[in-house]
């Protein structure tokens, strides 16, 4: 550990989230910050993975943008092709930065694109052989350095996935909306 991570670190016994509620209780007693404790550390939590995946694929020379690209044709089973439209629906990005993210990955030989038979607008995105291998080669490096992370909740790691699922699905309920862009940024209305 880096000395100036050392001093980042909190006091052992000192939580960042307790202490925000306790202050808030203390000068606010009306104050509900029962939330506190679930959604500071909700936001603290993406930070920290968003941080170490965007670590990860640069050791792995993959910008983000790429890899969830190419994963969305990857997991998109054979012939890993997929109109523009539809590649910015399971990306949750709009269709601007879907061409973004295609014209760069054109430019890198990792997909092609052609036009769509029999719709005069369309385009379908396919993954090249060199892009098959880039995911290939950095899914596994990604999602094992996530599993290394969670590693220490052993079986509890689904019972947290399960209520991760129920409090998105009942949050999107209540704020009625069906997903988002990117965390902290505008939902996609339903």
């Amino acid at each position: 550990m880096r000395a100036s991570e050392e001093s980042d670190r909190r006091p052992a016994g000192e939580d960042p989230a307790d202490a925000i509620a306790a202050a808030w209780s203390r000068e606010r007693p009306q104050t509900p910050v029962g939330s506190i404790g679930v959604v500071t550390r909700i936001w603290q939590l993406a930070k920290h993975f968003g941080d170490d995946r965007r670590r990860v694929l640069a050791e792995a020379g993959v910008d983000p943008a790429t890899l969830d690209l190419l994963s969305v044709l990857r997991r998109s089973g054979k012939p890993y092709t997929m109109s523009t439209r539809d590649l910015a629906v399971h990306s949750l990005v709009t269709a601007g930065a879907i061409s973004q993210r295609v014209a760069r990955a054109e430019r890198d030989d990792l997909v092609t694109r052609r036009p769509a038979p029999g719709r005069s607008r369309a385009v379908l995105v396919e993954l090249t052989p060199a892009g098959h291998e880039l995911v290939e080669r950095t899914v596994d490096r990604v999602l094992a350095r996530e599993t290394q992370l969670l590693e220490r909740l052993g079986p509890r790691r689904e019972e947290l996935a399960e209520l991760l699922r129920e409090l998105l699905d009942d949050v999107q309920d209540q704020l009625n909306v069906q997903g988002v862009s990117h965390v902290g940024h505008e939902g996609l209305d339903g």
